[in-house]
């Protein structure tokens, strides 16, 4: 169905609906914990500096500005899609400044606070001589080290920024299952995840994406979701490097949360034009010299929250499934697992999580979530969770760099 018709059926009417909501949901949210956090740095940073009340007001202004921006930015970007560029980096690198400085301000303030803990504790062994408190040097010592957390975080952001535009790091696993026929040993699928596609992952990097991908010469291509923030019109060609890769077995394709931000239908329709076969609980029998292994995948979790029928049900995904063969999933958040779990997997691939990104944000990504990222075992099935191919947000990453992952499947007995 074309999307300017699929725009028009009471299926797609009702999803843009939920899709709205819940976009006004997730901003207010997000406005919410924005405005405590810059209203805490305001007032740890301007309030110890006892300027005039000219200079007062300017420097709330600036944290103001900061904290309105980004969320303008969504907001326009929304319903105005060519508004990136410049603007986009100048706004998200400064929330992730933010982000940083925020959180060193915490850990120092939580600091003074045990200090004073502990300075009260001793002041009931032995009173403190008076007239040695000099509050002039407390001030000083405030101040000092308000410039240092601006410093660090400043340092922060910078190293992190460079993690996230670095060239996506080539994760190589070796994936052991007893059962894999003869003719699969040494298969290798290339997992992609996460791309983001939007305000500041353009087409440069996703080319970049593509010739790396290339090089791996993948048998098999998964691409467990999250292509893109935006409409198909404003962001086709950002993502056209992708419909050039070649896998001889296939690329395959699962719709992640922000596919249903963006509009899922018409982008399905559009990654089904790349080339991709777009797995919406079901599965695929990939045959190799008279053997087959099973590849599933399921809508992502939350789909049925914005379209009913996208709702994820892996049990749907291998109805029909041949007995005793290998069974692989694509599947885009790693809570998944759960409903997979009885239903004899032999390695489950997700992503979602970014691996955390950047702290303090890794804290919030493992909310409901089994894994964060990299191989776990879980009931005789293996779970690999991508830290993602892009990032989104902020242009920043630490301690969590960005991967292509490259599963080879032997034939062996798998850990225990």
């Amino acid at each position: 169905m074309p999307p300017d018709k699929a725009a028009q059926s009471p299926v797609s009417v009702e999803g843009n609906v939920r899709m709205l909501l819940s976009w006004i949901l997730w901003i207010a949210i997000l406005v919410t914990v924005m405005g405590g956090g810059f209203a805490y740095v305001g007032w740890r940073l301007i309030t110890p500096m006892n300027l005039p009340g000219g200079w007062k007001a300017a420097a709330w202004t600036l944290v103001g500005a900061m904290f309105f921006a980004p969320v303008v930015s969504m907001f326009l970007f929304r319903f105005v899609e060519g508004i990136g560029g410049w603007w986009s980096w100048v706004t998200y690198v400064s929330l992730g400044f933010l982000s940083f400085l925020f959180t060193l301000l915490v850990v120092r303030d939580f600091g003074l606070i045990g200090g004073r803990g502990i300075g009260w504790f001793l002041s009931l062994i032995q009173p403190p001589v008076k007239g040695l408190t000099d509050p002039s040097r407390r001030i000083f010592l405030m101040q000092v080290s308000n410039l240092a957390a601006i410093g660090a975080a400043g340092a922060l952001t910078a190293y992190g920024v460079y993690q996230a535009r670095r060239k996506p790091g080539v994760v190589e696993l070796n994936i052991p299952i007893a059962h894999l026929p003869e003719s699969f040993e040494g298969f290798r699928i290339v997992q992609i995840t996460d791309i983001h596609a939007g305000l500041t992952v353009k087409r440069d990097w996703i080319e970049t994406i593509a010739r790396q991908v290339e090089e791996l010469k993948p048998d098999l291509l998964a691409f467990t979701g999250d292509l893109a923030d935006g409409s198909v019109p404003h962001l086709r060609n950002e993502v056209a490097p992708l419909a050039d890769l070649r896998a001889p077995y296939g690329k395959f394709f699962v719709t992640g949360n922000h596919e249903y931000y963006s509009g899922a239908e018409p982008w399905g329709e559009e990654v089904d034009r790349m080339g991709y076969r777009v797995l919406m609980n079901e599965h695929d029998l990939i045959s190799k010299n008279g053997s087959s292994i099973l590849l599933a995948g399921v809508t992502d979790y939350s789909g049925g929250t914005f379209l009913p029928h996208h709702r994820s049900d892996p049990a749907k995904a291998v109805e029909g499934a041949p007995a005793d063969t290998v069974k692989i999933l694509m599947a885009h958040q790693p809570r998944t697992v759960y409903a997979a779990e009885p239903l004899g997997f032999d390695l489950i691939l997700a992503g979602h999580t970014h691996g955390g990104q950047f702290f303090p944000w890794n804290l919030v990504a493992t909310i409901g979530q089994p894994y964060i990222k990299g191989l776990h075992k879980r009931d005789g099935a293996w779970v690999y969770v991508s830290k993602g191919t892009g990032y989104w947000g902020p242009p920043v990453r630490l301690g969590a760099r960005s991967e292509i992952t490259v599963f080879t499947l032997t034939r062996g007995v798998p850990l225990s």
